[in-house]
């Protein structure tokens, strides 16, 4: 064990061995982000979807990511974390390849309707291999007592990835339209097969699969407070765009700009905490900072209001995903860290994937801006499994 730990990075090394995967992460989100303000548009306007079809359409990649978590993880455990990113990012490619398909369909809206969602299925398939490779390949290249670290350095690509992507959507949209965004999905994968090209894998974490369950009845607690508080971003990701069109606000980049960089510079700044002070401690303050976010998006009458909710939504939500998570991993068995990872973030797919048909459903009948105060409801209830896991960690520490 002492030769073990004597092989990992010191502290002021962990982001220079994270930073490939790292990079990977940032261009398989990067797709992902450039989506988030022309789909929807492109789902409600060019094809004549409903709202309730725009969030079944958004909403159906988080539902396949979750139906392949177990199967990820254990792929990334027993086969190795490398493998299983290198796939995921091909795969993320070939989602591409159905987006150029659904073109072919414009007059037919109900069939380019059903390609867009054959390439969020695919594309979901794609991110859950990608996430649980790399965070596994992470805590297996610097340790279970820098999984904030990786999370958080991850974490910051996703959302960078989110604040970059969507104003890059909105360009490649305006150069040549649907056709660029899927072209770009298709081609921009290959430069993270590149970068990770040369970086040695670590050996498999496991020789034989695990049951999906006994990790989930380990992690379950912090995945709930990660469901919980999740529904904030879902409601940014796939309605924020239509509340922009809705209010006559113009571009909705700028909006997932600003929660995206409120994420980042809460990681920059305090990425550290979840290991230094406790998951649940700063999980459970910025979930309310979530909170506000979300209450000011769903009251606000310009624009400035709305992005500075989003940025506050962003803010929180950027070290309560962490927080949650340290406490899942420190819960987990240490062979199964990949198969951990995708149990925990099993628990982000369901929430995104109920989130975005049960908001469409809610904004046809009470309006849009009624998604963002229902949204601020579930982020506070977050709040109680913060409080929960903390008394419990108390409640251990007070038998030892």
């Amino acid at each position: 064990m002492s030769e073990q730990n004597n092989q990992l990075p010191q502290s002021n090394h962990v982001f220079l061995t994270l930073l490939p995967g790292v990079l990977a992460i940032f261009i398989g989100f990067l797709i992902m982000g450039m989506q988030l303000p022309v789909l929807p548009v492109h789902l409600h306007d060019t094809l004549g979807s409903s709202t309730l079809m725009v969030g079944v359409v958004i909403g159906s990649q988080f539902a396949a990511a979750l139906l392949s978590r177990a199967w990820a993880g254990n792929f990334a455990d027993i086969h190795g974390a490398k493998r299983a990113t290198v796939i995921g990012l091909l795969t993320i490619a070939a989602s591409g390849i159905f987006y150029l398909l659904s073109l072919l369909f414009l007059r037919t809206p109900s069939a380019s309707v059903g390609a867009l969602l054959a390439g969020r299925i695919v594309l979901a398939l794609g991110e859950s291999l990608l996430v649980t490779g790399v965070m596994g390949w992470g805590i297996g290249q610097v340790g279970t007592h820098n999984a904030g670290k990786v999370m958080s350095w991850n974490g910051i690509a996703m959302y960078g990835a989110y604040a970059l992507g969507a104003p890059l959507g909105i360009a490649f949209n305006a150069w040549g339209g649907f056709f660029g965004l899927s072209l770009a999905a298709l081609l921009v994968p290959f430069l993270a097969l590149l970068i990770i090209a040369r970086v040695r894998g670590v050996a498999p974490a496991s020789a034989t699969k695990t049951p999906f369950y006994h990790v989930l009845s380990a992690v379950w607690k912090p995945g709930l407070g990660l469901a919980l508080c999740s529904v904030g971003f879902g409601v940014i990701e796939a309605f924020i765009a239509l509340l922009f069109t809705a209010h006559h606000w113009g571009n909705a980049s700028l909006a997932f700009t600003a929660f995206g960089l409120a994420f980042i510079v809460a990681r920059l700044f305090f990425g550290h905490l979840p290991d230094k002070l406790g998951g649940a401690k700063v999980a459970l303050i910025c979930v309310v900072i979530e909170a506000l976010g979300q209450l000011l998006i769903g009251q606000a009458d310009t624009a400035s209001l709305a992005y500075l909710g989003a940025a506050l939504t962003g803010f929180g939500y950027s070290l309560a995903f962490p927080g949650f998570g340290v406490e899942a991993v420190r819960r987990a068995p240490p062979q199964t860290r990949s198969l951990a990872m995708g149990a925990y973030v099993a628990f982000l797919d369901i929430s995104l994937g109920i989130t975005a048909p049960l908001a469409g459903a809610l904004a046809e009948k009470w309006g849009i801006n009624a998604v963002y105060l229902a949204s601020a409801v579930a982020v506070a209830l977050s709040a109680i499994m913060a409080l929960v896991l903390m008394t419990g960690r108390k409640n251990q520490a007070g038998e030892a």
